[in-house]
């Protein structure tokens, strides 16, 4: 089973090629609170506070509270800036986290499992560190035909196929529960290339108007996240969020 585009750069290099595009990215970019993405009332009615959780590659895009959550970026321009705000945040690969087994109640893993070489292994850990009955929130692009230069130069490895998207995560021990259509990518190709020029040749420029002009436009008019019971009808979706359960009941 490999639901992968057929990218042939090594994880070092993946790691690298992500490093290369999000350090100088979170360098120049400001956090913007998780309670301003329409994910937060879903993430309201997902945490207990009694309960701890981790979330990995926030990046400065976090999902879940700042407070009372762990966790883990490659990053360390966005661990600083994590950290100045009093989150709990360590630098780490979600391939190798730092934490025992069964530890959190709530896993969120938005945006990074396509960004890996080895998918098993951090599907493995993301598994391994979740509580039985724990929450797992996960979103990941689709369609390997959908291939373009933008998944190259924010450092994909693949695009998913639906169905085996499914098949892989119940082979870590996750039902998918919720699906919903997902991501804040502009759908016009021409601005993509736009902004990927200036992101290369004009970043200071670009991540001006990307802070200041794009991301305030894009919070203010996205759509509520429109939730349907397992995986929805994934034709016309390029990106998709899960909502998924690990496998066995919480003590």
């Amino acid at each position: 089973m490999n639901p992968s585009h057929s990218n042939n750069r090594t994880d070092p290099e993946l790691l690298e090629a992500n490093r290369r595009f999000y350090d100088p990215l979170w360098t120049d970019a400001h956090l913007v609170e998780p309670e301003r993405f329409n994910t937060w009332p879903l993430v309201c009615s997902l945490v207990s506070p009694s309960r701890p959780r981790l979330e990995v590659a926030p990046g400065l895009r976090p999902r879940l509270p700042l407070k009372e959550t762990y966790f883990v970026d490659i990053s360390a321009p966005a661990i600083a800036k994590l950290r100045a705000r009093g989150a709990n945040a360590v630098l780490g690969l979600v391939s190798s986290l730092p934490f025992a087994d069964g530890a959190f109640d709530f896993v969120c893993a938005l945006d990074i499992v396509e960004h890996v070489d080895n998918e098993d292994g951090a599907l493995s850990e993301l598994s391994r560190v979740a509580a039985p009955g724990a929450a797992f929130l996960l979103s990941v692009p689709l369609h390997p035909s959908q291939w373009s230069a933008f998944d190259d130069f924010v450092g994909h490895r693949r695009r998913y196929e639906p169905e085996l998207l499914l098949a892989k995560l119940k082979e870590h021990g996750f039902t998918v529960e919720q699906s919903a259509i997902y991501g804040m990518k502009p759908k016009s190709s021409r601005l993509l290339d736009l902004g990927m020029w200036f992101l290369t040749h004009r970043r200071k420029k670009a991540m001006w108007w990307y802070s200041y002009v794009f991301m305030p436009l894009g919070l203010r008019f996205q759509k509520k996240l429109a939730l349907f019971p397992h995986m929805i009808d994934t034709g016309m979706v390029s990106e998709v969020l899960l909502v998924c359960r690990k496998d066995g009941k919480r003590e």
